[in-house]
């Protein structure tokens, strides 16, 4: 018997249950910072028996996108294409901020996943229905980069929230110490900045206000920027 394993025996441990310990591991900390010696620890075995149910960490990590994937709501196909991608990534930035670091999972890896097929292929569908023809390709990658980023962007910072130097209330004092600032620029800090640095509920809901935002202006850009370059054909993307 190798007493070097915590639970030699790890009877009942199969590959689901790594990946549900994997992705609860994931809903307290962050996809990025935790180890496989982590997970390990938390499900009672030794590194090598989580090797030989699912793999290592690169393995893991798509399995934990894969069921934050799963929990996200597809809208219905009558949707207008507009009401169509609102639905979609409302409900894809709350299940994904549910899970940080798997919206910067989805933005360096991509649709390289099973489980991301339904979404990208309905979405490309109400694209080329609205007529975006050529155009659906950078439309469905801007809307879903722009929402991913900024639930990265939320979850990077809540990493450092009260975490010295790298936080809101260190860069609220910094405004203070900014006698020669515009009545603009002290408005920014104290209209915008200044939630966020509050932390705790205050700086959730201004995160989700943000969120909102960014939504709606990217849907805007698209409508704007795309949907008159398909009709006259002077805008495409070029390499």
């Amino acid at each position: 018997m190798n007493t070097s394993d915590p639970a030699p025996f790890h009877l009942g441990l199969t590959p689901d249950r790594v990946v549900d310990a994997a992705a609860e591991l994931t809903r307290t900390s962050h996809l990025m910072t935790w180890s496989l010696r982590d997970l390990a620890s938390r499900l009672g075995v030794a590194p090598s028996v989580i090797y030989h149910h699912v793999g290592g960490k690169d393995l893991l990590s798509r399995g934990v996108v894969e069921r934050m994937l799963g929990q996200i709501t597809m809208p219905s196909s009558e949707l207008p294409w507009q009401h169509w991608f609102r639905t979609l990534l409302h409900s894809a930035g709350r299940c994904a901020a549910d899970y940080p670091g798997t919206a910067k999972w989805m933005l360096m890896h991509g649709p390289t996943i099973p489980a991301v097929l339904p979404i990208l292929e309905a979405g490309m569908a109400i694209l080329h229905r609205a007529q975006f023809g050529a155009q659906s390709n950078v439309a469905y990658a801007v809307l879903l980069n722009n929402a991913m980023l900024t639930i990265s962007m939320n979850d990077d910072r809540l990493q450092h929230e009260r975490d010295g130097p790298r936080d809101h209330a260190t860069m609220m004092a910094e405004f203070q110490k900014m006698p020669t600032a515009s009545a603009e620029v002290r408005s920014m800090g104290e209209d915008f900045i200044r939630p966020f640095a509050e932390g705790g509920d205050t700086a959730s809901r201004m995160r989700w206000k943000y969120y909102d935002v960014v939504i709606e202006s990217t849907i805007s850009g698209v409508e704007s920027t795309l949907c008159d370059a398909k009709a006259t054909s002077s805008w495409r993307f070029r390499l």
